[in-house]
């Protein structure tokens, strides 16, 4: 097994799915002005999407049982492929919203499977290097954001080009499972230690509830409610994924020298001070800042919630059930990330449907739970390395 070669093609795979994410919600302002959608009608097709993508996660734990997660990721990659161009090119509305469903399972499963590969390619390195995959994601969202602002006076039809990307990917030397999977899956269905995951998984639904608020209603943002040129919109995105790639960059470091518990409890200060920028944003550069330094908050909050639980589920076991058990624990986990999803994109497009600052201002408040569950993610490290606790000290 080449593991370098599994952990670029997992990271290509991180990759594809923020492009694609991006370069879709990115382009909600063109898709409202051709379909002429109310921010009400936005804000279920966002459901939509959300609640179909926890259907895909459930469909990739369900499966999991029974088959690697290379396997079902090439699934959702390939449905990916079909979904962006039906979207993109819909002729009539109901095609629109067929490709943007068939869209939504396909980000559940990919979102389930890609973690599954990370964790598992996490395990066999002994040390945190989730971030650094949740990085590439973010590379592949500022490469999103980019395509938009490249393409903004370019017909929407232009964005489907996007699908090349899984396509691509979906061909990767993926981590396989090695062993039976029906029998390292019968050897996992034992008690999964679900209370201290349930306060990991808290966390990370208060870091998407953000994450979806900032990415899906940004752009809407600056185009409805403060005076930006139409074809910066798109700044709301690309700012803060660059700040978020760059925290995520050097994620694993900071853990190891400040503890997870510190990096996380001071990105939640910061993230509310940066959303209180957004709510009370007199210009648009300055909603811009907010957005940007929002990046660099929230930006390592996910990958550790995902290490984290793959640590607790996966605890004494041997290796092939350790991964059987933790593949299916973190198809259930993912079902947080959509939880988190569907406060950020309606909730907050609900709250704010006649002023988006008050829909930035729920989040501006609820992010600071985080402050007292960031002790729940405190080994910060998994496999053989060593496990970091909240107040910094190194065990072995």
């Amino acid at each position: 097994m080449d593991l370098r070669a599994s952990r670029l093609a997992v990271a290509a795979a991180f990759l594809s799915q923020g492009l694609v994410f991006i370069s879709l919600t990115t382009r909600l302002p063109d898709y409202q002005d051709t379909w002429d959608l109310s921010e009400l009608q936005i804000s279920l097709l966002l459901l939509m999407i959300v609640l179909l993508a926890g259907v895909g996660s459930v469909v990739a734990e369900r499966l999991a049982r029974g088959r690697d997660s290379a396997s079902l990721l090439r699934l959702g990659l390939g449905i990916t492929v079909v979904a962006v161009p039906i979207l993109m090119l819909a002729p009539v509305v109901g095609a629109f919203v067929a490709g943007l469903a068939a869209y939504g399972v396909a980000l559940g499963i990919v979102d389930a499977t890609t973690n599954m590969q990370a964790v598992a390619v996490e395990h066999e390195y002994g040390r945190p290097i989730l971030p650094s995959f949740h990085g590439a994601w973010t590379l592949g969202g500022i490469l999103g954001a980019a395509l938009t602002l490249a393409t903004s006076r370019l017909p929407v039809e232009v964005g489907a080009v996007a699908a090349v990307v899984p396509l691509l990917v979906l061909f990767g030397p993926l981590l396989p499972r090695v062993g039976d999977p029906l029998a390292a899956a019968a050897s996992a269905a034992g008690a999964v230690p679900w209370r201290p995951i349930l306060l990991v998984g808290l966390g990370m639904v208060l870091f998407y509830m953000v994450d979806t608020a900032a990415q899906t209603w940004g752009s809407l943002y600056l185009d409805n409610v403060i005076d930006t040129p139409e074809d910066l919109v798109a700044l709301a995105t690309l700012p803060y994924l660059v700040a978020s790639l760059a925290l995520r960059l050097g994620g694993d470091r900071l853990v190891v020298s400040y503890g997870a518990v510190s990096v996380i409890r001071v990105g939640a200060v910061v993230s509310s001070l940066s959303l209180a920028a957004v709510v009370f944003a007199p210009s648009w550069p300055v909603a811009v800042l907010g957005f940007t330094v929002l990046g660099a908050g929230v930006a390592v909050i996910a990958p550790l919630s995902y290490s984290a639980a793959a640590r607790i589920a996966g605890e004494g076991l041997d290796p092939l059930t350790r991964q059987a058990r933790v593949d299916a624990v973190i198809g259930r986990f993912n079902q947080f990330n959509y939880l988190g999803a569907l406060m950020g994109a309606v909730l907050v497009g609900a709250v704010g449907q006649d002023n988006l600052r008050l829909g930035f201002a729920v989040p501006m408040v609820l992010v600071l739970a985080l402050l007292p569950l960031a002790r729940a993610f405190a080994p910060a490290a998994v496999g053989g390395g060593e496990i970091r606790r909240s107040t910094g000290e190194t065990v072995a």
